[in-house]
């Protein structure tokens, strides 16, 4: 068998490239000075930011785009509490992190060493897996387990510190293993066969397709087990676009129709939380099918809630040999509904208003957008809008913050994005209050060449929070922004490059110069801070 000698770093490093890890994104500290050294030494990338929760977020967008682990580094002390919020959006959006944290050493702990604090408490509610290793040649096998623990579904992050005398020491002779495959947990054919011939059987059948549906290989299986069951596609997260826009079972702007008339609606790989009502769907049976057992709902009883390989049960879906009931009839009704929605917001996608319309906004840019596109989503009002114009053409395209809703993730996602695809557009949407969360790293894509488009909707206000307090108590306070800040000057500061757009015209011209700049350019579009995102859900 293979032998490794090296420090903590090599050993660590060693043990995350057999899962396919190429890059880590940091923060420079001395606490963890030998994974830079490891990855010096082997060829592995590294990426540094301004502040660690843009590392966090980029290993996210890495661990969700490519499906396997996304590494972070941070150093002791505030290096991981920075890193916190990154940590909190992949446990809720279950994707594969690994953070190693720098720690003072245990030789001398309780002594007061610099930035000596016991992370563990701090990030176990936020993790699947979360240790110290006190042994250098510990070091690899349980970094190995710990990347394992982040992949077995359902998806997760995990947290390991390494004191500073682990991280520099010396181990010899440490036997390397091949990374174990990912296990995967076979479902309960019983409950599978009830969920099939609950929707087999239904009159109006609706699939709606989450992110796990993504992360789990599923997307090819989903498509298969819709055309055989003729049932019609909605998605969510990172599940948009699993079915093309021009697919005949593809529908997004038919949702309060289906939502409203289905007698089955099928809930894959997407907890049933307040962006799909919590579950309730008027008279609908619900079939939630999870990719663990620990993501059934709780707060609903399914009518079917088989778990696990969601290949499998999606596959089971597409082979079921029994009758199947006829849906054209509630397929057409939804195709009646869905171009009658998209008819009526070709005016808003046309908007020739002053101040700009966000929806404008997206009516330009749904015409330079490639198919193959990354769009990340980092805002509220304004990103909501990017929810509902903008139509992913391929799944594992759609970046957003996700249930957790944390703001700042836009810098960082970027740079998970453009590292995993150098030749692809990415397209951040940001609204100008998420733009104070991390805009500084737009340095970090300067130095790093990392070119993007940003598209700031400037509206001058927190409009999520502004309107809603208004209607609540007749006015707002602490929602107001300055008004026609000028984001581009800051990106130019930074070595970056934009404009600012005030009229409609010109919203065309400046997006063919982003795209065509080749470096980090951010297009400040001046948009009405009357415009408010007409929300139905509920938030709580």
């Amino acid at each position: 068998m293979t032998q490794i000698d090296g420090h903590g770093g090599d050993l660590a490093l060693a043990a995350l490239r057999g899962f396919g890890v190429e890059e880590l994104f940091t923060l420079s500290g001395a606490h963890v000075f030998p994974l830079y050294d490891a990855a010096h030494k082997t060829g592995v990338r590294i990426v540094d930011v301004r502040h660690e929760q843009s590392a966090v977020f980029a290993a996210e967008a890495v661990a969700k785009l490519q499906r396997r682990p996304g590494l972070a580094v941070l150093t002791a002390g505030p290096g991981v509490t920075n890193g916190v919020s990154g940590l909190t959006s992949a446990s809720f959006n279950g994707a594969p992190v690994v953070v190693i944290g720098g720690r003072a050493p245990q030789f001398r702990w309780g002594s007061g060493s610099l930035q000596e604090m016991d992370h563990l408490p701090i990030v176990r509610a936020v993790t699947k897996h979360a240790e110290t290793i006190f042994a250098t040649d510990e070091v690899y096998a349980r970094m190995q387990a710990a990347a394992l623990a982040a992949l077995t579904p359902h998806r997760g992050p995990v947290f390991v510190d390494l004191p500073l005398e682990v991280v520099f020491s010396q181990a010899d002779g440490v036997e390397l293993a091949p990374a174990p495959a990912v296990p995967t947990e076979e479902p309960d054919p019983d409950e599978v066969a009830r969920a099939v011939q609950l929707l087999a059987a239904a009159q109006r059948p609706v699939i709606i397709a989450g992110s796990d549906v993504w992360a789990g290989h599923a997307t090819g299986a989903l498509r298969e087990a819709a055309e055989a069951l003729r049932i019609p596609v909605f998605a969510n997260g990172m599940g948009r676009g699993t079915l093309p826009p021009s697919h005949a079972l593809a529908f997004s702007r038919a949702r309060k129709a289906a939502f409203g008339g289905a007698d089955v609606i099928a809930v894959v790989g997407t907890p049933l939380d307040f962006r799909l009502g919590f579950g309730d769907f008027g008279g609908a049976q619900v079939v939630h099918v999870t990719d663990a057992p620990s993501q059934r709902a709780g707060h609903v009883t399914p009518a079917a809630a088989p778990s696990g390989d969601l290949r499998a049960i999606l596959g089971a879906f597409a082979a079921h040999g029994g009758p199947v009931a006829d849906h054209e009839e509630w397929i057409e009704a939804l195709r009646a509904a869905e171009d009658a929605g998209r008819a009526k917001e070709q005016q808003a996608l046309e908007a020739d208003t002053d101040p700009i319309k966000p929806s404008r906004v997206y009516g330009e840019l749904r015409k330079v957008l490639a198919d193959d596109a990354v769009t990340i989503g980092d805002g509220g009002d304004f990103v909501s809008y990017a929810g509902k114009y903008l139509e992913p053409s391929q799944p594992g395209t759609w970046l957003d913050p996700g249930p957790y809703g944390c703001l700042g993730t836009g810098m960082g996602y970027a740079m998970g994005a453009r590292v995993t695809y150098p030749d692809r557009q990415i397209c951040v949407l940001m609204g100008d209050g998420a733009a104070g969360f991390s805009l500084m790293d737009v340095e970090s894509l300067v130095r790093q060449q990392l070119p993007v488009v940003i598209v700031v909707g400037n509206n001058g206000i927190w409009g999520l929070e502004k309107h809603p307090m208004r209607n609540i108590y007749g006015y707002d306070v602490a929602a107001d922004l300055q008004p026609g800040l000028r984001y581009d000057d800051v990106v130019k500061a930074l070595g970056g490059a934009g404009e600012t757009v005030e009229k409609p015209a010109d919203l065309a011209g400046a997006f063919e110069r982003a795209f065509a700049s080749g470096v980090p350019y951010l297009v400040n579009v001046l948009t009405d801070p009357e415009d408010a995102y007409p929300r139905s859900s509920n938030l709580a």
